[in-house]
């Protein structure tokens, strides 16, 4: 037994670090920390550009993928989750998206009272140092800053231009008033550095005397006496340890190891657990349902003029960039080179986006591997709202076992139209006039792939992981046999015991997960400190006039 906490939390990720943070201001809180992995310290977390290295190495990820995936020719697709101080914020495309207004109103619709827009925008402003957002939208003073770029590359602005050639609106700010549109795109850094969760907020709480983080410490259960979260245990240097938590447990540890952690301590679906020889302390289905994600593609164009990063892409450039992002905290490696975006409606009847646009100059995977055909630039594109749901289940009962992890991407019908219209939607935008003096062949998917059967094959082999895996620990209402934690981000049964990260979103939201993961840190803390929430906000937000009859 160590020293007890009034609050333990298990993982330090984009809400657990938001948690410590809040928690900890008061000084009569004790609070631990428990990370699995390591420090976040050097210049592939930190760079911006070198987004591409951390994700791949084993020192900082998981090393997850995902179980052959049947719609998808039986691929296993790539699921990285952080395994380093600030989780997956340390290791992400610090591209930095809300979500939008209606997302939290249907979460509200489906049991999470209190998540609706109005209630989460007071705590993305308190949370947020927006530098160029839409005044009054946006908060000023927060831990977390988010920048633009300074769009070096033409093709930013040309992307944008297109954009307005093929008859859709342009934002001044997607996670202000209005999120349709193209826009600039925003992103986590400042001052030239990755501006992680653990930058913003578990660095400067780790400076008070009531916190304490713990690395290396590999989370094996949570104790449960009398229906009471009580203690931690978990492995550090082959050592077991246990520590009290006097208070409340808070469970931060992704979508994928929140309900691991959780059946692994007897809470999930009974059968399941039976199976493995764990004792059943609550029987709550939920956990490990209704797994999520963005699938998408990258459509990637040749461009005729040398501009893009391309030229770039070889020892002596990288070298000299990384150099000055070293000397200076300037130039190419200060930004993740995703510096416009577009959301858009597929189509007329859908009241709010249904498709996100990452634009890049340059035609590259996420692995860092170019295109062989050199300059080039692409879209990143996929559907926001699948229906498809997937699951994440134990394969053992030793907590050092990777868990099994089916997404059942692509499962429902209604993506395949999805994903063609979202690749013909791209091609239309790339084909306006504004990418002439630019725009060489189609280097992916081809001009060749035109029909909905050559188009449907070409997703089946190429669609990708965006990496926003969420909802397998879903809120909802406490009589919700599904739902896992009530919207205060208590598990449903037990007391003592919360889970606050991407795991409890009802529905994925529109864009990139990060900022609505450490949203839930900060209004989950609010929660666990029974202090009344932040007032609501009489904002509303701007829907297209036309959405019923319009898809532009």
């Amino acid at each position: 037994m160590t020293p007890a906490f009034d609050f333990i939390i298990i993982g330090a990720g984009s809400a657990g670090c938001a948690l410590a943070s809040r928690l900890s201001e008061d000084p009569a809180n004790k609070v631990l920390v428990l990370e699995f992995g390591g420090t976040d310290a050097g210049p592939f977390i930190q760079m911006p550009a070198a987004l591409s290295y951390p994700m791949s190495m084993s020192r900082y990820d998981w090393g997850y993928e995902s179980d052959p995936e049947p719609h998808l020719g039986g691929r296993r697709l790539a699921t990285p989750r952080g395994k380093v101080v600030g989780g997956s914020s340390s290791i992400n495309g610090m591209v930095y998206v809300r979500g939008h207004a209606c997302d939290f109103d249907t979460w509200e619709d489906m049991g999470a009272s209190g998540w609706g827009y109005r209630d989460v925008l007071p705590y993305y402003q308190r949370m947020e140092h927006s530098h160029g957002g839409q005044t009054g939208w946006r908060g000023t003073s927060g831990p977390l800053h988010v920048t633009r770029g300074t769009k070096w590359n033409p093709l930013f602005d040309v992307f944008k231009a297109a954009g307005e050639e093929a008859g859709y609106g342009v934002t001044a700010d997607y996670n202000g008033e209005r999120q349709e549109g193209f826009s600039d795109m925003e992103m986590t850094v400042h001052k030239g550095r990755r501006w992680s969760a653990a930058n913003a907020y578990l660095k400067p709480a780790m400076k008070r005397s009531n916190v304490d983080l713990i690395k290396g410490a590999l989370v094996r259960r949570i104790i449960v006496e009398n229906n009471r979260a009580v203690s931690v245990e978990y492995e550090i240097g082959g050592e077991l340890m246990i520590t009290k938590a006097r208070r409340e447990v808070v469970l931060a540890a992704s979508s994928i190891n929140s309900p691991k952690i959780l059946m692994q301590s007897g809470i999930g679906p009974a059968g399941h657990l039976t199976e493995h020889g764990i004792d059943v302390i609550a029987d709550r289905p939920g956990v490990g349902a209704n797994l999520q994600d963005h699938l998408e593609l990258y459509i990637q164009q040749a461009c005729t003029q040398p501009i893009t990063l391309y030229k770039h892409w070889n020892l002596v450039s990288k070298g000299l960039i990384g150099l000055q992002w070293l000397l200076q905290g300037k130039g190419l490696g200060a930004s993740n080179h995703f510096e416009a975006s577009a959301f858009i409606r597929s189509r007329a009847g859908i009241k709010y986006p249904d498709i996100q646009y990452h634009f890049l100059p340059f035609a590259v995977r996420y692995d860092g591997t170019a295109a062989a055909e050199g300059h080039g630039f692409q879209a990143h594109v996929g559907p926001m709202r699948s229906k498809s749901r997937g699951r994440v289940s134990l394969t053992s009962v030793d907590p050092k076992a990777k868990p099994s992890i089916l997404f059942n991407y692509m499962s429902h019908e209604d993506d395949w139209s999805e994903f063609r219209k979202a690749v013909r939607l791209t091609r239309e935008i790339f084909g306006q006039e504004a990418f002439a003096p630019y725009r060489g062949k189609e280097i992916q998917p081809g001009s060749d792939v035109q029909s909905d059967d050559e188009l449907d094959g070409f997703i089946r082999e190429h669609a990708e992981s965006a990496y926003h895996p969420c909802g397998t620990c879903r809120m909802g209402a406490e009589d919700d046999p599904m739902a896992v934690v009530d919207p205060k981000c208590r598990v449903i049964g037990i007391d003592g015991l919360r889970v606050a990260d991407s795991s409890i979103f009802p529905q994925i939201t529109n864009g990139n997960l990060n900022g609505p993961s450490i949203m839930v840190g900060e209004k989950a803390a609010d929660h666990i400190l029974g202090k009344e929430p932040l007032p609501s906000s009489n904002q509303e937000p701007w829907i297209h006039p036309d959405w019923q009859t319009s898809q532009r």
